[in-house]
């Protein structure tokens, strides 16, 4: 098995694991940059959030959820980041679809989404044709053309 994540939810790799469900593992990340940094991992293996269906994505999240809840109650964290990595641009580091449920400190200088300072404003006319690039690539349900 090459995948260690995929080792940990069949039991042949150490994990100190939060939460089950059904459909999802969470567990303590090797790399504690602040204390209680968790991974939420479907026990299936999926890659990318681009292979992901939409009933276990929202397995995902409500684990996610309940594991913020528990970081918030037992750490008290100043804040908190859920994000998750596709590919290597995307900073993506084990092939297998995972949330980082990361408490946060304040000046603990992690995870800066703009490290540079923020962006200028994009023009509005801009941003329209930008999401009108997009909508037509959604599953859509509904009479608006942006719902899902």
């Amino acid at each position: 098995m090459t995948c260690p994540f995929c080792a940990i939810v069949a039991g042949q790799a150490e994990a100190s694991i939060v939460a089950e469900t059904p459909a999802a593992i969470a567990f303590l990340d090797l790399r504690q940059a602040v204390p209680g940094h968790v991974l939420v991992v479907p026990r299936r293996h999926v890659e990318t959030i681009f292979e992901l269906d939409p009933a276990l994505g929202g397995e995902l999240m409500v684990l996610a959820t309940g594991v913020a809840k528990a970081l918030q109650a037992s750490l008290q964290p100043a804040g908190l980041n859920l994000w998750q990595s596709n590919g290597a641009a995307g900073g993506q580091e084990v092939p297998h679809l995972h949330l980082h449920v990361q408490p946060r400190r304040v000046g603990d200088g992690l995870f800066r989404v703009y490290p540079q300072g923020l962006p200028a404003p994009a023009r509005r006319d801009a941003l329209e044709q930008l999401a009108a690039r997009i909508r037509p690539h959604l599953p859509l349900s509904g009479p608006a053309p942006h719902r899902i």
